[in-house]
């Protein structure tokens, strides 16, 4: 099925240049004969599933009508999608050594080029060639294209700096659907300062990728790791306090860093209130299994029990199963003891054995938590997992 959707911009080319032939037949009757003979031989191979026969021979009407720059450049993207990179490269440089290019097709030519020089690898040639083309000062529509491409080559080679410092010049319009992007480029670089300890530095860029994406939780876990880090045990509260508002998904990496900061203000009594308000309004096994602990340290094993096993009902999952054993286990009876050994084994190996990240996007999973996804290379595309084997 891929392959029929890379040769449809081709097949649709050839078949412009076919009937501009026809136009000229009673002048060029050779010509349009033979471009009518391998335009309907690619037609049969297409609908006979022979793809890489319906190209050829569309190659071949393409040497016959030279003219039609449209199917040349369709027939290079058909190259570069295929993998046969070199040959989509070979193609543009011989339309750009054309005298008889418009403007508008010299710049069109010269972008396709640079995409191929960014799959091939070839990134200092692609960021030349998108330089190149800015200082032509195209249109808006190829402007933004040329913004986009030279920032995601930037992120490519890790100049977090350079691409951000790019996205800066434009306007918001040129940056729509780059926003989340940017914002990471500004938390990598924040946590090059934050491992020199350049701790100001560090909450500008955040402050940065926060401009760019309100929505960036990474950026409100980095701001209130630094906060813990300097002893400012409210800035990091209200920092983590913000990731509610950011994806609720994200609570369960909030709640270690919230404990501790409440319990260093020596209002552990706040951390279950606000625990108790999560739980109502973003129910989670992590806020759950929180106000359990506080349960436990403040009546004992058998209430935490009980409020466990409720809200089991409500929302099971895996891992607050194993707390509600792990509490039987140490207040049960010697036999009864084993037998629940042996259950959480078991349940422990199942907890373990399952991911607990996912890619929204393309679904890789893993158990650490990756901004950007090691599959797809998509940025804040994975969560914690939800449900009964996850949150």
């Amino acid at each position: 099925m891929n392959d029929y959707l890379f040769i449809i911009p081709l097949f649709v080319a050839v078949a412009i240049g076919w009937l501009m032939g026809r136009r000229q037949r009673d002048t060029k009757l050779p010509l349009h004969s033979s471009l009518q003979q391998e335009y309907f031989r690619g037609l049969d191979y297409l609908l006979s599933e022979k793809t890489d026969e319906a190209i050829e021979s569309f190659i071949r009407a393409l040497e016959i009508n030279s003219d039609t720059i449209p199917a040349h450049l369709a027939l290079a993207k058909l190259f570069r999608k295929k993998g046969d990179v070199e040959r989509a490269i070979q193609i543009h440089q011989n339309l750009l050594a054309r005298s008889d290019l418009s403007r508008d097709d010299f710049m069109r030519i010269q972008m396709a080029l640079a995409r191929d020089y960014y799959a091939v690898g070839l990134l200092d040639r692609a960021e030349n060639l998108l330089l190149e083309i800015r200082a032509q000062r195209p249109g808006a529509e190829t402007h933004q294209k040329v913004i986009a491409l030279l920032i995601k080559l930037y992120e490519k080679e890790k100049e977090w700096g350079q691409a951000i410092e790019v996205a800066k010049q434009q306007s918001a319009a040129e940056l729509e659907g780059l926003e989340v992007e940017l914002s990471h480029y500004c938390c990598e670089l924040a946590e090059g300062y934050m491992a020199q300890q350049r701790y100001r530095h560090a909450s500008g860029k955040l402050n940065t990728a926060l401009n760019f994406d309100k929505g960036c939780v990474r950026a409100s876990l980095l701001l209130a790791d630094i906060a813990i880090q300097q002893e400012n045990w409210k800035g990091a509260i209200t920092e983590l306090k913000r990731v509610a508002a950011q994806d609720p998904q994200f609570l369960s990496e909030t709640i270690k860093r919230l404990q501790r900061c409440y319990a260093e203000l020596n209002q552990l009594a706040e951390f279950e209130r606000l625990m108790t308000q999560w739980l109502n309004k973003y129910p989670s096994t992590s806020v759950m299994l929180a106000l359990a602990g506080r349960i436990l340290e403040q009546q004992g094993a058998y209430p935490a029990g009980a409020f466990i096993t409720d809200q089991l009902k409500h929302r099971p999952s895996v891992k607050g199963f194993n707390r509600l054993i792990d509490l039987y286990i140490a207040h049960a009876s010697k036999g009864a003891n084993e037998s629940l050994m042996v259950l959480r084994g078991l349940t422990g190996q199942l907890e373990l054995s399952k991911p607990v990240y996912n890619c929204q996007r393309c679904g890789f999973s893993g158990k650490s938590l990756h901004w950007q996804c090691p599959s797809c290379q998509s940025w804040g595309t994975t969560k914690p997992i939800q449900g009964l084997e996850g949150e």
